[in-house]
Protein backbone atom coordinates (compact mmCIF):
# COMPACT_ATOMS: atom_id res chain seq x y z
CA UNK A 1 0.00 0.00 0.00
CA UNK A 2 1.47 3.74 -1.25
CA UNK A 3 1.94 5.69 1.53
CA UNK A 4 -0.17 9.24 1.38
CA UNK A 5 3.31 10.75 0.26
CA UNK A 6 3.88 8.83 -2.16
CA UNK A 7 0.27 8.96 -3.43
CA UNK A 8 1.04 12.69 -4.20
CA UNK A 9 4.59 12.97 -5.28
CA UNK A 10 4.26 9.85 -7.93
CA UNK A 11 0.87 11.42 -9.52
CA UNK A 12 0.56 13.46 -12.73
CA UNK A 13 -2.06 15.48 -11.78
CA UNK A 14 -2.87 15.63 -15.51
CA UNK A 15 -4.72 12.54 -14.22
CA UNK A 16 -6.84 13.42 -11.89
CA UNK A 17 -8.59 16.30 -14.53
CA UNK A 18 -9.64 12.78 -16.43
CA UNK A 19 -11.02 11.37 -12.94
CA UNK A 20 -12.73 13.93 -12.51
CA UNK A 21 -14.74 14.22 -15.74
CA UNK A 22 -14.63 10.65 -15.65
CA UNK A 23 -16.54 10.93 -12.96
CA UNK A 24 -18.99 13.22 -13.85
CA UNK A 25 -19.56 12.08 -17.08
CA UNK A 26 -19.70 8.06 -16.13
CA UNK A 27 -18.39 7.32 -19.48
CA UNK A 28 -15.28 6.98 -21.53
CA UNK A 29 -16.04 8.37 -24.47
CA UNK A 30 -18.42 11.55 -23.57
CA UNK A 31 -14.93 11.72 -21.13
CA UNK A 32 -12.52 11.62 -24.28
CA UNK A 33 -14.95 14.27 -26.44
CA UNK A 34 -14.91 17.07 -23.26
CA UNK A 35 -11.20 16.76 -22.89
CA UNK A 36 -10.76 16.23 -26.70
CA UNK A 37 -8.66 12.95 -26.80
CA UNK A 38 -9.08 9.85 -28.09
CA UNK A 39 -11.16 7.10 -25.62
CA UNK A 40 -8.00 4.99 -25.89
CA UNK A 41 -6.28 7.45 -24.45
CA UNK A 42 -9.20 7.88 -21.64
CA UNK A 43 -8.69 4.05 -21.71
CA UNK A 44 -4.62 4.54 -20.81
CA UNK A 45 -5.26 7.39 -18.13
CA UNK A 46 -7.74 4.97 -16.28
CA UNK A 47 -5.13 2.14 -16.51
CA UNK A 48 -2.55 4.30 -14.64
CA UNK A 49 -5.37 5.75 -12.45
CA UNK A 50 -5.90 2.14 -10.79
CA UNK A 51 -2.51 1.21 -10.71
CA UNK A 52 -1.50 4.31 -9.06
CA UNK A 53 -4.73 3.60 -6.28
CA UNK A 54 -4.44 0.51 -6.05
CA UNK A 55 -8.19 0.14 -7.17
CA UNK A 56 -10.96 -0.20 -9.95
CA UNK A 57 -11.80 3.11 -9.05
CA UNK A 58 -14.77 2.19 -11.82
CA UNK A 59 -16.80 -0.48 -13.10
CA UNK A 60 -18.66 -1.33 -16.07
CA UNK A 61 -22.44 -1.27 -15.90
CA UNK A 62 -24.98 -0.74 -18.40
CA UNK A 63 -24.91 2.53 -19.92
CA UNK A 64 -21.15 3.32 -18.44
CA UNK A 65 -19.15 3.52 -15.91
CA UNK A 66 -19.53 3.16 -12.06
CA UNK A 67 -17.61 4.65 -9.09
CA UNK A 68 -16.22 2.52 -6.47
CA UNK A 69 -16.43 3.95 -3.05
CA UNK A 70 -12.78 4.65 -3.15
CA UNK A 71 -13.02 6.55 -6.20
CA UNK A 72 -16.33 8.73 -4.47
CA UNK A 73 -13.97 9.12 -1.29
CA UNK A 74 -11.08 10.20 -3.73
CA UNK A 75 -13.53 13.13 -5.09
CA UNK A 76 -14.81 13.90 -1.56
CA UNK A 77 -11.03 14.91 -0.98
CA UNK A 78 -9.81 16.95 -3.44
CA UNK A 79 -12.87 17.96 -5.33
CA UNK A 80 -12.87 21.60 -3.80
CA UNK A 81 -9.00 21.58 -3.80
CA UNK A 82 -9.76 21.60 -7.81
CA UNK A 83 -12.51 24.10 -7.93
CA UNK A 84 -11.08 26.56 -6.07
CA UNK A 85 -7.80 26.59 -8.32
CA UNK A 86 -10.28 26.62 -11.28
CA UNK A 87 -11.52 29.59 -10.26
CA UNK A 88 -8.06 31.30 -8.95
CA UNK A 89 -6.67 30.73 -12.43
CA UNK A 90 -9.94 32.83 -14.22
CA UNK A 91 -9.53 35.07 -11.99
CA UNK A 92 -5.69 35.93 -12.68
CA UNK A 93 -6.86 37.35 -15.92
CA UNK A 94 -9.06 40.23 -17.32
CA UNK A 95 -12.38 38.82 -18.36
CA UNK A 96 -12.93 39.89 -21.74
CA UNK A 97 -16.35 38.57 -23.23
CA UNK A 98 -15.23 39.31 -26.88
CA UNK A 99 -12.38 36.35 -26.41
CA UNK A 100 -14.94 33.44 -25.19
CA UNK A 101 -15.01 30.76 -27.87
CA UNK A 102 -16.50 27.62 -28.12
CA UNK A 103 -20.15 26.67 -26.84
CA UNK A 104 -21.96 27.79 -23.80
CA UNK A 105 -24.95 25.58 -23.23
CA UNK A 106 -28.34 26.85 -21.39
CA UNK A 107 -31.04 24.80 -20.27
CA UNK A 108 -34.41 27.10 -19.62
CA UNK A 109 -37.94 26.08 -18.15
CA UNK A 110 -40.58 26.41 -21.29
CA UNK A 111 -42.28 28.90 -19.54
CA UNK A 112 -38.78 31.13 -19.80
CA UNK A 113 -37.51 29.64 -23.20
CA UNK A 114 -40.38 30.82 -25.71
CA UNK A 115 -39.76 34.86 -24.42
CA UNK A 116 -35.92 34.58 -24.00
CA UNK A 117 -34.37 32.77 -26.66
CA UNK A 118 -34.38 35.81 -29.70
CA UNK A 119 -33.02 38.64 -27.02
CA UNK A 120 -30.67 36.11 -25.55
CA UNK A 121 -28.92 35.15 -28.74
CA UNK A 122 -28.58 38.54 -29.94
CA UNK A 123 -26.76 39.78 -26.82
CA UNK A 124 -24.51 37.15 -26.87
CA UNK A 125 -23.73 37.34 -30.24
CA UNK A 126 -23.00 41.03 -29.89
CA UNK A 127 -20.91 40.77 -27.13
CA UNK A 128 -18.91 37.53 -27.43
CA UNK A 129 -19.32 37.18 -31.51
CA UNK A 130 -16.91 34.29 -31.12
CA UNK A 131 -19.32 32.10 -28.47
CA UNK A 132 -21.64 29.59 -29.71
CA UNK A 133 -25.27 28.90 -27.45
CA UNK A 134 -27.19 26.37 -26.81
CA UNK A 135 -30.20 26.72 -25.80
CA UNK A 136 -32.45 23.80 -24.05
CA UNK A 137 -35.01 22.86 -22.38
CA UNK A 138 -35.45 22.23 -18.49
CA UNK A 139 -35.59 18.53 -18.37
CA UNK A 140 -35.29 15.96 -15.30
CA UNK A 141 -31.61 15.50 -16.31
CA UNK A 142 -30.77 19.29 -16.30
CA UNK A 143 -29.74 19.42 -12.61
CA UNK A 144 -27.72 16.41 -13.31
CA UNK A 145 -26.13 18.25 -15.79
CA UNK A 146 -25.49 21.17 -13.96
CA UNK A 147 -23.46 18.89 -12.12
CA UNK A 148 -21.30 17.51 -14.54
CA UNK A 149 -20.67 20.90 -16.46
CA UNK A 150 -22.67 19.96 -19.70
CA UNK A 151 -25.17 23.06 -19.14
CA UNK A 152 -23.33 25.88 -17.38
CA UNK A 153 -26.54 27.31 -16.24
CA UNK A 154 -29.87 27.61 -15.85
CA UNK A 155 -32.98 28.97 -15.14
CA UNK A 156 -36.36 27.88 -13.41
CA UNK A 157 -38.83 28.23 -10.50
CA UNK A 158 -37.45 27.88 -6.75
CA UNK A 159 -37.30 24.10 -6.91
CA UNK A 160 -36.80 21.44 -3.88
CA UNK A 161 -35.15 18.48 -5.41
CA UNK A 162 -31.77 19.89 -6.23
CA UNK A 163 -28.27 19.28 -5.75
CA UNK A 164 -26.17 20.79 -2.92
CA UNK A 165 -23.53 21.29 -5.56
CA UNK A 166 -25.69 23.64 -7.46
CA UNK A 167 -26.37 26.88 -6.19
CA UNK A 168 -29.24 28.83 -6.95
CA UNK A 169 -29.89 32.99 -7.47
CA UNK A 170 -32.92 35.00 -7.81
CA UNK A 171 -33.08 37.07 -11.29
CA UNK A 172 -36.72 38.37 -11.27
CA UNK A 173 -40.68 37.66 -10.00
CA UNK A 174 -43.15 37.26 -12.93
CA UNK A 175 -46.83 38.06 -12.61
CA UNK A 176 -48.75 35.09 -12.97
CA UNK A 177 -51.46 35.41 -15.99
CA UNK A 178 -54.24 33.33 -17.62
CA UNK A 179 -55.09 33.32 -21.02
CA UNK A 180 -58.16 33.27 -22.74
CA UNK A 181 -59.31 33.18 -26.03
CA UNK A 182 -60.48 36.98 -27.33
CA UNK A 183 -64.45 35.54 -27.26
CA UNK A 184 -63.95 33.86 -23.78
CA UNK A 185 -67.32 34.17 -21.34
CA UNK A 186 -64.48 35.58 -18.76
CA UNK A 187 -64.96 39.06 -19.44
CA UNK A 188 -63.14 40.91 -16.20
CA UNK A 189 -59.06 41.78 -16.51
CA UNK A 190 -58.78 40.03 -13.53
CA UNK A 191 -59.17 36.18 -12.18
CA UNK A 192 -59.85 35.02 -9.19
CA UNK A 193 -59.95 31.01 -7.97
CA UNK A 194 -63.85 31.29 -8.15
CA UNK A 195 -64.05 32.39 -11.59
CA UNK A 196 -61.17 29.39 -12.78
CA UNK A 197 -63.07 26.89 -11.26
CA UNK A 198 -65.69 26.52 -13.70
CA UNK A 199 -63.37 26.14 -16.69
CA UNK A 200 -61.02 23.29 -17.47
CA UNK A 201 -57.33 24.18 -17.64
CA UNK A 202 -54.69 23.49 -19.80
CA UNK A 203 -51.61 23.06 -17.69
CA UNK A 204 -48.05 23.52 -19.06
CA UNK A 205 -45.52 20.98 -18.14
CA UNK A 206 -42.04 22.36 -16.81
CA UNK A 207 -40.37 19.25 -16.66
CA UNK A 208 -38.33 18.25 -13.12
CA UNK A 209 -41.36 20.56 -11.94
CA UNK A 210 -44.56 19.96 -12.26
CA UNK A 211 -44.26 16.64 -14.31
CA UNK A 212 -47.38 14.93 -12.81
CA UNK A 213 -49.40 17.80 -11.20
CA UNK A 214 -50.83 21.16 -12.55
CA UNK A 215 -49.66 24.11 -9.83
CA UNK A 216 -53.10 26.14 -11.20
CA UNK A 217 -54.44 23.09 -10.64
CA UNK A 218 -53.28 22.68 -6.53
CA UNK A 219 -54.48 26.35 -6.23
CA UNK A 220 -57.50 25.87 -6.80
CA UNK A 221 -57.78 22.95 -4.22
CA UNK A 222 -56.78 24.96 -2.09
CA UNK A 223 -58.71 27.27 -2.18
CA UNK A 224 -61.84 24.95 -1.90
CA UNK A 225 -62.20 24.34 -5.96
CA UNK A 226 -62.54 21.08 -7.41
CA UNK A 227 -59.98 21.40 -10.58
CA UNK A 228 -60.06 19.93 -13.90
CA UNK A 229 -56.82 19.53 -16.05
CA UNK A 230 -58.15 19.09 -19.74
CA UNK A 231 -55.47 18.91 -21.35
CA UNK A 232 -51.26 19.15 -20.82
CA UNK A 233 -48.48 19.69 -22.88
CA UNK A 234 -44.64 20.73 -23.03
CA UNK A 235 -45.68 23.33 -25.94
CA UNK A 236 -46.22 26.16 -25.39
CA UNK A 237 -47.85 27.01 -28.92
CA UNK A 238 -49.70 23.37 -28.95
CA UNK A 239 -51.29 24.76 -25.70
CA UNK A 240 -52.16 28.42 -27.25
CA UNK A 241 -54.00 26.15 -30.20
CA UNK A 242 -56.48 24.43 -28.08
CA UNK A 243 -57.01 27.49 -25.56
CA UNK A 244 -57.95 29.37 -28.37
CA UNK A 245 -60.70 26.99 -29.87
CA UNK A 246 -61.89 26.24 -26.33
CA UNK A 247 -62.84 27.91 -23.24
CA UNK A 248 -59.98 26.13 -21.36
CA UNK A 249 -57.99 27.98 -19.43
CA UNK A 250 -53.73 28.55 -19.70
CA UNK A 251 -52.25 29.47 -16.71
CA UNK A 252 -48.96 31.33 -17.65
CA UNK A 253 -46.88 34.69 -16.76
CA UNK A 254 -46.34 37.97 -18.50
CA UNK A 255 -43.17 36.38 -19.76
CA UNK A 256 -45.36 35.13 -22.84
CA UNK A 257 -44.02 36.83 -25.76
CA UNK A 258 -47.12 39.08 -26.95
CA UNK A 259 -46.42 37.41 -30.96
CA UNK A 260 -47.86 34.25 -29.71
CA UNK A 261 -50.72 35.27 -27.44
CA UNK A 262 -52.66 37.39 -30.33
CA UNK A 263 -55.12 35.58 -30.68
CA UNK A 264 -55.62 35.09 -26.67
CA UNK A 265 -56.51 37.68 -24.08
CA UNK A 266 -54.48 38.37 -20.72
CA UNK A 267 -56.23 37.86 -16.89
CA UNK A 268 -54.39 39.07 -14.25
CA UNK A 269 -54.12 36.48 -11.08
CA UNK A 270 -55.66 37.55 -7.66
CA UNK A 271 -55.33 35.26 -4.95
CA UNK A 272 -56.22 36.81 -1.47
CA UNK A 273 -56.64 40.02 -2.52
CA UNK A 274 -53.10 40.49 -4.09
CA UNK A 275 -51.93 39.89 -7.60
CA UNK A 276 -49.76 36.71 -7.78
CA UNK A 277 -46.43 36.40 -8.24
CA UNK A 278 -43.78 33.97 -8.75
CA UNK A 279 -39.95 34.11 -8.69
CA UNK A 280 -37.20 32.36 -11.51
CA UNK A 281 -33.97 31.79 -10.27
CA UNK A 282 -30.68 31.19 -11.85
CA UNK A 283 -29.02 27.65 -10.96
CA UNK A 284 -25.33 26.99 -11.41
CA UNK A 285 -22.48 24.55 -10.13
CA UNK A 286 -21.41 26.31 -6.94
CA UNK A 287 -17.47 26.24 -8.58
CA UNK A 288 -18.86 28.43 -11.34
CA UNK A 289 -20.97 30.74 -9.18
CA UNK A 290 -18.32 33.71 -8.60
CA UNK A 291 -16.46 33.57 -11.95
CA UNK A 292 -16.18 36.31 -14.29
CA UNK A 293 -17.87 34.77 -16.93
CA UNK A 294 -20.69 33.24 -14.83
CA UNK A 295 -21.45 36.70 -13.19
CA UNK A 296 -21.62 38.38 -16.79
CA UNK A 297 -23.84 35.57 -18.02
CA UNK A 298 -26.55 35.46 -15.09
CA UNK A 299 -26.61 39.69 -15.18
CA UNK A 300 -27.08 39.35 -19.09
CA UNK A 301 -30.52 37.16 -18.51
CA UNK A 302 -31.52 38.72 -15.70
CA UNK A 303 -31.79 42.36 -17.66
CA UNK A 304 -33.38 40.15 -20.94
CA UNK A 305 -35.76 38.69 -18.10
CA UNK A 306 -36.56 42.41 -16.49
CA UNK A 307 -37.05 43.61 -20.18
CA UNK A 308 -39.26 41.73 -21.37
CA UNK A 309 -41.04 41.89 -17.84
CA UNK A 310 -41.33 45.58 -18.06
CA UNK A 311 -42.23 45.76 -21.72
CA UNK A 312 -45.09 43.07 -21.00
CA UNK A 313 -46.81 45.73 -18.53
Amino acid sequence: MKTSATLFQKLDLNLLRTFRVLLQERNARKTAERLFVTQPAISQALQKLRFHFEDELFVKVQGGLEPTPFALQIEEKIGSYFDGLETSLEQLSDFTPSELEGTIKIALAPIVLSCLAGSLFSELRKQAPSLNLELTSWTQQTPEQLRSGDVFIGIHYDLDSISKEIARDKLADMEARVYVRQGHPLKNQIITPHDAAQYEIASLISPGWNDHFSFAAQILEQHGYEAKVGFRSEVVLAIIDVVAATDMLLPHSNLLPRHHSQQLRSLKVELNGQIYTKGLFAYIHNKNRHSPKAKWLEGILRNKLLQHINNQN
